[in-house]
């Protein structure tokens, strides 16, 4: 059974037991999170679309960390003008276990 699920302006692929990154949710390591706007559930044989959301449909899991992904490097520059910029950004995640699908 796998479920497609919204969150952070963002649509994933989940199954049950699946570990993902999503944008940084509000929520404290090993706490319970769930998902409503899901979009689409498949079971093997059979595949429920909804119109946005499925209704009734919800997909739980547990935080298992929240912490920063690698560092990027912006870097502004103009030709023969002496302008240069350079700033860093580490973008923030919370990895998450998909624990049940209903």
């Amino acid at each position: 059974m796998y479920a497609i699920i919204e969150t952070g302006g963002k649509q994933y692929k989940v199954s049950e037991g699946d570990v993902i990154y999503v944008e940084k949710l509000d929520v404290e390591v090993d706490g319970k999170v769930s998902f409503d706007k899901v979009l689409a559930v498949g079971e093997e044989g059979s595949l429920n679309f909804g119109t946005p959301y499925v209704a009734d449909a919800k997909v739980s899991g547990k935080v298992l960390k929240n912490g920063k992904a690698k560092k990027i490097i912006v870097f502004k520059y103009k030709p023969k003008k002496g302008y240069r910029r350079k700033q860093g950004h580490r973008q923030p995640y919370t990895k998450i276990q998909i624990e049940k699908i209903g």
